[in-house]
């Protein structure tokens, strides 16, 4: 079978990783039934150089201004080709973007249409603005306040979004996960806040949303996926065959995600207030204070350009876990996997999620 990889390379598909461009086909023996493995990933995804080409290319914004349309034609290529049936005219740019549209804009354990605000891809342009609004109106309580549940609330919907979908949260679950975030993130801030207000520099007082998100992080993705915690994911063999469940599984997997979320933000929320502070002692820049908003929402885009791909790809997507650990934590759950296969593998993989 002709991996798509391969397909791709030999049409100078990689050239351009984000920007969908026409390819000539210069391979048609290769595109016929059974000879395109869509699902494969078009780099390899054991290496960070990999996923980082990966995840740039899954979380480019201008896939959130694909219509519905365009995305279940997406969907419907995506699955046909993965049946193994070429349609005559589909073309392999074609499939390309549509291979792109579906893995930015559907879940990979359920398959459903996710919601536009709650992707991956829709984390540059709408971080960008948050955290520059954040960063802007850091020093009245209110504007600590306001601005800190309207990032709770957009970590929340993304949170969901982007959990493990083989695990659901009943709707009180989800009310106590998102009051428990946005009450830690306004108790960190504001208690932050109150406490360098006359103890630090006006240097230390920006970082007040910085502390903030990243307590908030480490409670609001815990709860959101509570349920993983609580009764464990699915997890595979090498071949994708599920062989049980794992609640250390899911610990490690949510574990990556918060260290990856705060990842994400740290350059944008660490280096900006430093620019803010050196900018500040200039007359000029102080007299132009309503662009200062915008300035700030600017700059955080061009961090999180970056930083988005390069948070998602600090950890593999397929996770793994050795099953020794599984013995020596959770008995119970290595005890359902030998009984259930003939060899227990010494790995398991998982969708440790986003």
């Amino acid at each position: 079978m002709v991996n798509f990889e391969t397909c791709l390379r030999r049409n100078n598909a990689f050239k351009h990783p984000i920007i969908v461009t026409p390819l000539p086909l210069s391979c048609p023996e290769e595109i016929s039934m059974s000879n395109i493995d869509i699902v494969q990933p078009l780099w390899d995804l054991s290496t960070f150089s990999g996923r980082l080409k990966h995840y740039f290319w899954i979380t480019d914004p201008r896939t959130c201004f694909a219509t519905d349309e365009e995305l279940d034609n997406a969907k419907e290529l995506y699955l046909t080709v993965k049946a193994g049936t070429i349609p005559q005219n589909a073309t392999i740019d074609q499939i390309h973007y549509a291979k792109k549209l579906y893995e930015s804009a559907f879940h990979p354990d359920s398959g459903e249409k996710q919601n536009v605000f709650g992707r991956m891809s829709f984390q540059m342009p709408g971080g960008m603005a948050i955290t520059g609004a954040m960063l802007q109106w850091y020093k009245t309580t209110t504007g600590v306040v306001f601005w800190q549940w309207v990032n709770q609330s957009f970590n929340a919907l993304v949170n969901y979004t982007n959990r493990n979908a083989n695990s659901s949260l009943s709707t009180t679950q989800l009310a106590v996960a998102y009051v428990s975030a946005t009450t830690s993130a306004l108790v960190a801030a504001v208690g932050y806040k109150a406490y360098l207000a006359k103890r630090a520099t006006p240097l230390f007082q920006r970082y007040v949303p910085f502390v903030a998100v990243a307590a908030a992080n480490c409670i609001n993705i815990p709860l959101m996926r509570q349920n993983e915690l609580i009764h464990g994911i699915s997890i595979e063999d090498e071949d994708g065959n599920v062989v049980g469940s794992s609640r250390l599984a899911a610990g490690k997997g949510i574990a990556q995600v918060v260290f990856s979320r705060i990842a994400m933000c740290a350059p944008g929320m660490l280096i900006l207030p430093v620019i803010m502070e050196r900018l500040d002692k200039y007359q000029s820049f102080r007299r132009l204070a309503i662009l200062h908003a915008p300035f700030q929402v600017l700059v955080v885009g061009c961090f999180l350009t970056v930083m988005v791909p390069t948070a998602c790809a600090l950890f593999p997507q397929k996770a793994e876990l050795s099953t020794g650990w599984m013995k020596l934590v959770e008995p119970n759950y290595y005890e359902d996997i030998r009984k259930k296969t003939d060899r227990i593998p010494e790995l398991v993989y998982f969708n440790k999620g986003l």
